[in-house]
């Protein structure tokens, strides 16, 4: 059974993107919207009897005889974007379900079509409008649509959620993970209007061979042949195509002033798809990415990766990031620290993260959280990665600061791992393969004998860029003084170092040489040592210390010190910079005036 699964979703996987089809539409920001934020009501079902008891009709008590045991209106509200854990204090470690409940208007217009658009909802939803089921979500960090055009009334409309973020075995992430659960309506919700045909996807971007060429794919909303615009004015670019029986169109666009996006140069250009009326508008960059041996290269040169990771969250007030002033509080401090890459860990992040991300100049590396503990010969969970990476990629491969995609981290090879992950890189590839595929191990052991580094994972033969986490000097003990550690790790192609460092807590000194110590003192020295490791590290093509602010994670238990925090941040949950910091500043600063080490500027 689980063989022939594996050759049928082989099969699905090498269908192009034009028969899948994109599940929402490409672009929400560009479109016209209203926000459904603010305020809504909630009802916590601790005990998950809310679909039995119909919390959904918002059931009125309206004769004598009537008598309703739940109520909207007086209720708790919550914030919408936000999570339930930080707004109240009772729900600080809830993991359950909530129903959120809210009424707003609608003018309802002949040949316009409206659709709910939700940025991200933590973990499942069901989603109710006047009384009825509309559909269903599964995924924390990716975005879904539904369209209410027929079930919308005239004047007041009443929007029903159940939202759920209890942890199962088949879900991704699964049982145990490393960050905190958050739970709820976690990003914007959005009610778009579109006319009856609209463009519905569109994926433009560098042509791999021709830096003067451009490649537009893009798609309707149905099966219709009609006339598409796509223009960018600072070129002077304007081409106008008919799409095909399906509503699909790909074709060339030439220029040779076509200025390359790297992070010394964000370059972006508006850009323009119109399709009879509807207009949709972008601001897209172009740059060419590609491999030589161990090189990683952005506009055919070389590019040394100087990354840190981090979680969505502001700890300063240990809630989830979800608006772009969040966004420039993590990416501000990312940038003050002289990175030109962010890894987002461990999943999609919300758009305005990634966008401005882009404005910035910041390579972004982007994954879903495949990592550790899943279910691979589950069928179920093999369906919900395939869901969630395609949703990612249908919402982020016009943004050209994304120039990795993370196939998996730490995740162990075995037969159905390998299988999985195979059938994911298969799909992802046949939608996009402009970007390189990366895979974060955590199995590089130290082979006595040989004295040296080494790891065994079939997949490296189908990844464009190896990366390991290891945490020498914090999980492993350094076989030998740092400078004398030799690598032996997918030779022949580019190694990141995607995870290393340790804990500290801020404001402890001392102690730099003991591992229990929680010193800055001791976190500061580890992070000089991995450095001497890493200069003698052939085919080393960039870092990224674990991690730039603390964050909560309940799985950290040592009192005094973590108090449910990952301690590991650069910045401790105030902001404040530790002495490690300083380390990484200043190698990143280094970095910068070697030659051999160029942003691809």
């Amino acid at each position: 059974m689980r063989l022939l699964f594996a050759v049928l979703l082989s099969l699905w996987a090498s269908l192009s993107s034009s028969a899948q089809g994109a599940t929402f539409m490409t672009n929400v920001y560009g479109r016209s919207f209203e926000s459904l934020n603010g305020k809504w009501n909630v009802l916590v079902d601790w005990y998950d009897i809310g679909e039995k008891r119909h919390f959904e009709k918002n059931a009125k008590a309206v004769g004598d005889d009537d008598f309703v045991e739940y109520s909207f209106d007086g209720a708790m509200r919550l914030n919408v974007p936000g999570d339930w854990n930080s707004q109240n204090p009772e729900l600080k470690y809830y993991e359950g379900v909530v129903w959120y409940g809210r009424n707003f208007d609608v003018r309802k217009s002949e040949g316009q079509r409206k659709f709910l658009y939700f940025c991200g909802v933590s973990y499942r939803c069901k989603v109710y409008l006047n009384e009825e089921f509309v559909g269903e979500h599964e995924g924390s960090f990716t975005p879904f649509q539904f369209e209410i055009t027929d079930m919308l009334r005239d004047g007041e409309n009443f929007l029903c959620l159940k939202v759920s973020n209890v942890r199962t075995k088949d879900a991704i992430p699964a049982m145990n993970f490393d960050w905190w659960n958050y739970g709820g309506i976690t990003r914007d919700v959005l009610l778009i209007t579109t006319p009856e045909t609209y463009v519905n996807e569109y994926f433009v971007r560098l042509d791999d061979n021709n830096p003067n060429k451009i490649r537009v794919t893009l798609g309707l909303s149905g099966k219709t042949e009609r006339s598409v615009k796509v223009e960018i004015p600072e070129l002077k670019l304007s081409e106008e195509v008919i799409t095909d029986i399906n509503g699909r169109a790909e074709f060339v666009m030439t220029s040779d002033e076509i200025e390359l996006w790297s992070p010394g140069n964000p370059k972006l250009y508006k850009t323009v798809i119109s399709a009879g009326d509807d207009t949709v508008s972008d601001e897209i960059g172009f740059r060419t990415l590609s491999v030589d041996g161990t090189k990683i290269l952005l506009n055919g040169k070389p590019c040394f990766m100087k990354s840190i990771s981090f979680h969505e969250e502001i700890p300063q007030r240990m809630g989830r990031a979800f608006s772009e002033s969040d966004a420039g509080v993590l990416l501000g401090e990312a940038a003050a620290l002289g990175v030109n890459m962010v890894r987002l860990a461990h999943y999609p992040q919300n758009e305005y993260i990634v966008r401005l991300a882009e404005r910035m100049g910041i390579i972004l590396w982007e994954e879903i959280p495949l990592w550790q503990g899943i279910d691979f010969g589950n069928e179920n969970t093999q369906g919900k990665a395939i869901a969630m990476y395609r949703e990612m990629l249908f919402r982020d491969r016009n943004r050209c600061a994304v120039c990795f995609w993370g196939l998996a981290n730490e995740t162990r090879p075995s037969a159905v791992r390998n299988v999985f992950l195979e059938n994911v890189l298969q799909m992802a590839k046949s939608i996009d393969d402009t970007r390189l595929y990366v895979i974060a191990d955590d199995v590089a052991e130290w082979n006595d004998e040989k004295e040296v580094f080494e790891m065994n994972d079939p997949l490296i033969d189908r990844v464009d860029v190896v990366a390991v986490n290891r945490y020498m000097g914090w999980y492993a003990p350094w076989p030998k003084a740092p400078s004398e550690c030799r690598w032996n790790v997918a030779a022949g192609k580019p190694l990141i170092i995607s995870e290393f460092g340790g804990e500290a807590l801020y404001g402890v000194h001392g102690e730099e040489r003991r591992v229990s110590s929680w010193s800055e003192d001791y976190q500061a020295n580890l992070m000089r040592d991995n450095i001497e490791m890493f200069r003698h590290i052939d085919n080393l093509a960039g870092i990224s210390p674990w991690v730039l602010f603390d964050f909560r994670s309940p799985t950290r238990l040592s009192p005094g010190n973590q108090d449910g925090w990952n301690r590991k941040g650069l910045l401790s949950d105030q902001g404040l910079r530790k002495k490690a910091w300083y380390v990484i500043r200043d190698f990143y600063d280094e970095c910068s005036h070697d030659p051999a080490l160029t942003d691809g500027n």
